[in-house]
């Protein structure tokens, strides 16, 4: 990404698009434009998973936890860098991605990841003389991150549905 000439000048760098922002953030670039970094959306996540990322800006960090999506974030945002103008609206368009790592489809006893979704978006197949294999419903998943951080092997991932798509 490239960084608009004010951004530049106040030290405002285009972020990493690998860092997940908070959520109902605008979008990026509008997002670096507005937020002047002052972390009080920091300070006010109850699950503490909003950090601050080199450069100041808020990211997510799910292996401190899951998202509660309790707005207070939002709430306490003075420029606006995060917006909630409609209230059933999906705070973002991420869902949990699992991959080749995950002890299960390695032939390993494993559900944790299927215990911590309070959602059922991940659900276990029994295999038949094998291990159960994971089932993801991306439909029941919010996209919280809550089976993120129980992974023993980091086999989940959070990705954007536009990623997924391409």
């Amino acid at each position: 990404m490239s960084t608009s000439r004010r951004g530049f000048l106040r030290g405002r760098f285009r972020s990493d698009p690998d860092m997940q922002r908070p959520p109902w953030a605008i979008a990026d670039g509008a997002f670096e434009d507005q937020c002047t970094r002052c972390g009080d959306c920091l300070k006010a996540c109850p699950p503490a998973i909003l950090v601050a990322a080199p450069g100041g800006y808020p990211v997510v960090d799910f292996s401190r936890g899951e998202c509660s999506f309790c707005g207070d974030c939002v709430a306490v945002c003075k420029p606006e860098a995060l917006r909630r103008a409609d209230a059933a609206a999906a705070p973002w368009q991420l869902k949990a991605v699992i991959d080749d790592a995950c002890l299960a489809r390695r032939g390993v006893e494993c559900r944790v990841c299927g215990e911590a979704c309070g959602e059922a978006a991940i659900r276990f197949r029994p295999s038949r003389g094998g291990v159960a294999q994971p089932l993801f419903d991306d439909a029941r998943c919010t996209g919280c991150g809550g089976c993120l951080a129980p992974c023993p092997t980091g086999a989940i991932a959070m990705k954007n549905e536009v990623e997924m798509s391409v």
